[in-house]
């Protein structure tokens, strides 16, 4: 048998829970054994749970699961940095294999949980941590193995991929589409993780790690949320060709490695361009297999759980055959990670300027004195004295960019740099 610590029974561990007792004679006969759930770690006990569950497998103490003898696997699921980091730890000094959904920790920590569990001779899995109910880490270390993967480009982050496909369908503002999101439950109270794009820097940070096989800092990362996207850009997009998407990416180049998560214009006939609401996508480039895209919920409780569950099995089988098996990779590779100005890219622009003549050959003289050419320049609602002005330029290195930007910000006639967004997808 092979006993299993469960540490949290929120959204995720509950449905965990469901999953075992569901599906307990499959499972058994998937790892060759009887897996059972020995204790469950709460916050509070007392608490009224919508769960068939024996009360004698709930505790408020740590301790009860992670120095029990008796427990095999510990299986993390409490979220957050702290005590979810201190606990893992703990479990492997104390020898016992680890499956976590826990894509910060597993992001900042990693290098170190892995080796505490080489180390001891023990397993961390973690399939859960990106992208829900999408199979995307063991793929990569497994049916991917054969391939050198030269890209990673996927919606990671469902919150934010509900609010600019509502934004597109319904024209509406940012703000206004939050609050919608707050309400249904798909975005938290406080939803500055998902709009801020720091949970998609996670997630790409584990999947390159592995796609790249090297260490990633994610403070190296560059991250920029949504919350400057304007129903105007939308529209403009809209009108252009394009979809705006938070995209997160992992490039494998030359130089060094570009991974970064922005907002981006993607082409309406690219595969992520008809990813909408809570779906995420992870959209791989390998050197023998081509295009690989993945699709399906990336967050919830029984899409998260199952991929938690499927760790579990695999954890659970590796004990009762004595196998090893970890899905974090060591850095057999020593890469640079570009800096974000160094970065080619073409982009969209919106700038306000008078309506004078002679201002638009005085913005493509700074942009051209700047390395600067421009694909097109379209100028919306002609509306006197102010005029907005849409560029999109060829691809360009983005120090050249920015320092185009200042130059115009201290022109006489440019009242104000509205937006700037990458442009993704585009074979040009």
């Amino acid at each position: 048998m092979i006993n299993i610590g469960l540490l949290g029974l929120g959204t995720v561990g509950s449905g965990v829970y469901k999953i075992m007792k569901k599906n307990h004679e499959n499972i058994k006969a998937k790892v060759g054994t009887k897996v059972e759930i020995k204790k469950i770690l709460v916050r509070d006990k007392k608490k009224k749970r919508n769960l068939d569950i024996n009360n004698k497998l709930i505790t408020e103490d740590p301790a009860e699961i992670i120095n029990n003898q008796e427990i095999d696997l510990i299986v993390e699921l409490i979220g957050g940095e702290n005590p979810a980091h201190k606990y893992i730890i703990e479990a492997l000094k104390n020898k016992k294999s680890v499956v976590t959904a826990n894509k910060l920790v597993i992001a900042k920590y990693g290098n170190e949980i892995l080796n505490l569990a080489e180390k001891n001779g023990v397993q961390i899995s973690y399939e859960g941590s990106v992208a829900g109910g999408i199979p995307i880490v063991r793929p990569l270390k497994e049916s991917l193995a054969a391939n050198r993967i030269k890209e990673i480009t996927g919606i990671l982050n469902g919150t934010t991929n509900y609010i600019l496909t509502k934004m597109t369908e319904e024209k509406k503002e940012f703000a206004d589409v939050l609050e919608t999101a707050q309400n249904k439950g798909y975005a938290e109270s406080d939803p500055s993780s998902d709009i801020d794009g720091l949970d998609a820097a996670y997630k790409i940070c584990i999947l390159s790690s592995l796609a790249f096989e090297t260490l990633i800092d994610v403070k190296s990362i560059y991250v920029e949320g949504i919350r400057n996207i304007s129903r105007e850009d939308i529209e403009i997009a809209d009108e252009l060709g394009y979809v705006i998407k938070l995209i997160a990416i992992g490039k494998q180049g030359k130089d060094g490695l570009d991974i970064r998560v922005h907002p981006s214009f993607v082409p309406k006939n690219h595969p992520l361009a008809l990813v909408n609401n809570v779906y995420n996508a992870v959209y791989i480039h390998g050197d023998a297999v081509g295009d690989v895209m993945s699709h399906g919920k990336g967050a919830g409780q029984m899409p998260t759980g199952s991929a938690v569950v499927a760790d579990i099995i695999q954890a659970a089988r590796n004990i009762n055959y004595k196998n090893g098996n970890n899905y974090f990779v060591s850095a057999r590779q020593d890469y640079k990670i570009k800096n974000i100005v160094e970065v080619k890219n073409k982009f969209y622009l919106r700038i306000k300027v008078n309506d004078k003549p002679g201002v638009m050959a005085n913005l493509a003289k700074v942009l051209g004195d700047n390395k600067v050419s421009l694909a097109s320049v379209l100028q919306k609602n002609r509306l006197k004295p102010v005029v907005p002005l849409v560029l999109v330029t060829h691809p360009v290195k983005e120090k050249y960019l920015n320092k185009s930007l200042e130059e115009l910000k201290s022109l006489e006639d440019v009242i104000e740099i509205s937006s700037k967004i990458r442009v993704e997808g585009d074979n040009e």
